[in-house]
């Protein structure tokens, strides 16, 4: 029975690995389904006009990444699935069928905004990356610049043009705020660009949106290499932090991390951490605005992101929300590889102990939130519930775009897990809470 079990869990596996967290294999992304409190009339973030039009400074989303640039000797388009060790600039141009994040393009907003808010397509809308803009790197990122190099105008100025375009967007956003997306596992470098792009167009374009293209490998059994890749990017992601907050006119940063990101993006924060421990949250916050910070189908262990906490890694962000599924196959993949519970998972019998729930109830700015009774959380291995379910991007967005709790997000609480939960009510329970936000912020006043 062991054996037939054990053969099983192989099976499972491989079949989550190939589907793992990468982007489709020509390039592109399905536009997620329409958002709940979108397709339900209930917030409206999209203005009148084209923002793209009238107010971007630049087309397209921009990114980073630390993945060598690619070239026709080469099958990738834009960047190899190797690391590059450096961290480069640069603006991709994404392109939605006929919509496009450009200027030039042959949609019109309407019905741009109409496609969004529509609960039943009838056809598919996949988004492209079109072109991109390197500028060039992060000189702190460079590996073992020269005393010459480091003095050299130039070698700044790729720095200098990509914080000036981000004050640029600033100065003209209602939110001063910057948003990064990092990717899973076994993912190219166009997806963090889509994915991105989607969400932002969802935000109506304000603030600044960054798509972290970390060198993971999508390879088949590529999920123990990247563990290593993720350790090392951990590093580019904080001095890219410290850049935004020295360069940029930035007020809060915000961190999604997602499957395997949620290593890079937590061991991050552990590493502020550790060197502010003697520094106040005001003091820390001064150095690295971190505004909320949401980790999504993470593969992290539970005693090492327990440690984390305990050493005082909430004192970097303003919040922490751990999103977690039941019916997550990859993330219970990764528990049976290790043979230890993910904080991607939900409690299930493992139960969180009186000690740690009094930790979280006098700390007061972490969250649980359990996806696992949402709407299509389940669709395909569980894995992409945060684009897949129009509950839970819902949750997300209202989240990110209105700094909303999860109770003014009409989510449950179950206080024996300290966990917010999705209960079959949720369509009434979300209704009910968004009437109760100020309606200037709703978006939906004259």
């Amino acid at each position: 029975m062991k054996i037939k079990k054990y053969y099983l869990n192989i099976l499972i596996l491989f079949s989550i690995m190939i589907t793992g967290c990468a982007g489709p294999s020509v390039y592109q992304v399905e536009l997620i389904p329409s958002p709940h409190v979108y397709s339900e009339g209930l917030v409206n973030p999209f203005p009148k006009e084209d923002p793209r039009k009238t107010v971007l400074p630049y087309t397209g989303i921009l990114y980073v990444t630390d993945r060598q640039p690619a070239d026709m000797r080469h099958e990738e388009v834009y960047y190899r699935n190797k690391r590059g060790y450096e961290l480069r600039l640069g603006k991709g141009e994404i392109e939605l069928d006929r919509l496009s994040l450009a200027i030039k393009h042959e949609m019109s907003w309407e019905e741009a905004v109409a496609i969004s808010k529509q609960k039943v397509r009838n056809q598919s809308y996949p988004l492209q990356v079109r072109n991109f803009q390197e500028y060039g790197f992060l000189t702190s990122t460079k590996v073992l610049p020269t005393k010459d190099q480091l003095n050299s105008k130039s070698y700044h100025q790729a720095e200098n043009e990509y914080a000036e375009l981000i004050n640029k967007k600033l100065a003209i956003s209602k939110k001063k705020d910057i948003y990064i997306y990092v990717h899973g596992y076994r993912t190219i470098f166009e997806d963090p660009l889509l994915v991105g792009a989607t969400f932002w167009h969802y935000m109506g374009y304000d603030g600044v949106f960054i798509a972290y293209a970390w060198p993971s490998t999508p390879r088949t059994f590529a999920y123990l290499a990247d563990l290593d890749t993720a350790t090392m990017t951990s590093r580019n992601l904080r001095l890219f932090l410290k850049y935004l907050s020295e360069k940029t006119k930035v007020e809060n940063i915000h961190i999604i991390g997602y499957s395997m990101g949620t290593r890079v993006v937590t061991y991050t924060l552990q590493d502020i951490s550790l060197m502010f421990q003697n520094k106040t949250e005001k003091e820390i916050h001064k150095k690295y605005p971190i505004g909320n910070v949401w980790l999504i189908g993470s593969d992290l262990e539970r005693g090492v992101f327990a440690s984390y906490l305990i050493d005082g890694l909430l004192r970097v962000p303003k919040t922490l929300t751990v999103y977690a599924s039941d019916k997550d196959s990859a993330v219970g993949t990764s528990r049976w590889l290790f043979e230890r519970n993910r904080i991607g998972e939900s409690w299930g019998e493992n139960k969180p102990s009186k000690r740690f729930i009094d930790f979280m109830k006098k700390n007061g700015n972490i969250y649980f939130v359990d996806v696992t009774e949402a709407e299509d959380a389940t669709t395909g291995n569980g894995h992409h519930y945060f684009t897949e379910s129009p509950w839970v991007s819902s949750d997300l967005l209202l989240s990110m775009l209105y700094n909303l709790t999860p109770e003014q997000r009409g989510l449950v609480f179950n206080e024996e897990e300290y966990t917010w939960r999705f209960s079959k009510d949720y369509n009434e329970n979300v209704s009910v809470a968004i009437q109760k936000v100020d309606p200037v912020i709703r978006g939906i006043t004259k």
